[in-house]
């Protein structure tokens, strides 16, 4: 059976329409609020309705779906939220809409540094936090995140806005390893590097590169395989050919990952489906998808990458649970906002 998919965009001002279209008490049945684009989940939910027969049901937003479970309060259809960042998860969580997810068989699957201590979040995926360099204009093959702060990288370095998730995560992970007082150096000299101001998503900063603008740019590792297998945009593919991979920190404690994970909402209406639902995502079988459609790491243990993850070289992770991460995510978006991170390199 396949999965219903319906896209829809808007967050809380989503159409009466679509939100009566998906069934809250069928038998059967499970609603998933995703973050993550349809076309990635696809795959997986067909696999999981082809195993036990549940129909999932699905409503996709940009931004603003944990606001409205939590303004639709009891009312809500929603059974599972399925996000990226640990911001994102941790904020559910801090919205009051997660219940723990009590199961044996997600704890044996996900290690514990990829849930959350009172079981509210469960990770998914990995992606790394990385560096894209020139092949034409950078020799080096490694690198470190403090080195970021280098003045031989002044007008040399792209990134996107201080305040996108994935930028307060690597900031939070600074902070939790170096204090905030070092942090704040290290981001200050980060800033005055800046090629530019921050703007665009991941992929705008490898055609940064290949245009020559910049050297080096911070991105996730799952870009490099959305443009390596772009046939509708096949400049994608000159930008990613222009680029190699460095994994920050490998000779230490190794590079920051964040999450794609799942929330299972307080008051699912299907919260057995749900639960199921969440098993299936943790599963080998899952994880296998995970990794060849979406380029991502899995977090179960002895699942291995995909062929053309594993050719971006060795990744060694860093172990710093996510949640200890989480909790610096607030002083590090002020500190984003108080050096004027955004604003580009001081004058």
């Amino acid at each position: 059976m396949r999965a219903s998919l319906r896209a829809l965009s808007g967050a809380i001002a989503m159409s009466a329409a679509a939100t009566t279209a998906v069934p809250a008490f069928a038998d059967g049945d499970v609603n998933v609020y995703s973050y993550r684009q349809p076309y990635l989940i696809e795959p997986l939910l067909e696999a999981f309705t082809s195993e036990t027969g549940i129909k999932a049901n699905v409503i996709f937003a940009s931004k603003g779906l944990g606001e409205r479970i939590a303004a639709e309060g009891r009312n809500s259809s929603a059974d599972v939220l399925l996000t990226v960042d640990i911001g994102r998860l941790d904020g559910a969580k801090q919205l009051g809409i997660s219940q723990p997810v009590e199961s044996e068989t997600v704890n044996a699957n996900v290690p514990a540094e990829f849930r959350d201590p009172e079981g509210h979040w469960i990770g998914l995926t990995n992606r790394a936090r990385v560096i894209y360099s020139s092949k034409e204009r950078v020799d080096q093959d490694s690198i470190t995140y403090e080195e970021l702060a280098d003045p031989k990288w002044k007008g040399r370095l792209c990134t996107r806005s201080g305040q996108h998730v994935y930028t307060i995560g690597l900031v939070a992970s600074m902070i939790a390893h170096h204090g905030e007082e070092k942090t704040e150096e290290w981001l200050t000299a980060v800033r005055d590097n800046l090629a530019r101001k921050p703007a665009g998503n991941d992929r705008a900063q490898v055609k940064g590169i290949f245009a020559g603008e910049c050297d080096i740019a911070l991105g996730n590792t799952y870009y490099m395989g959305l443009m390596q297998t772009n046939e509708k945009e096949p400049e994608q593919q000159e930008w990613a050919e222009s680029v190699r991979i460095l994994f920050p920190n490998t000779d230490g404690r190794g590079s920051h990952v964040n999450l794609a994970g799942v929330v299972l909402i307080k008051d699912a209406p299907n919260k057995e489906n749900a639960v199921k639902l969440i098993e299936f995502l943790s599963s080998e079988q899952a994880q296998k998808i995970y990794a060849e459609t979406n380029h991502e790491y899995p977090v179960k243990p002895g699942v291995d990458v995909s062929e053309r993850v594993e050719s971006w070289g060795e990744i060694k992770k860093d172990p710093l649970p996510l949640a200890e991460i989480a909790s610096h995510r607030k002083a590090a978006s002020e500190m984003v906002d108080r050096i004027g991170f955004d604003e580009g390199p001081a004058s």
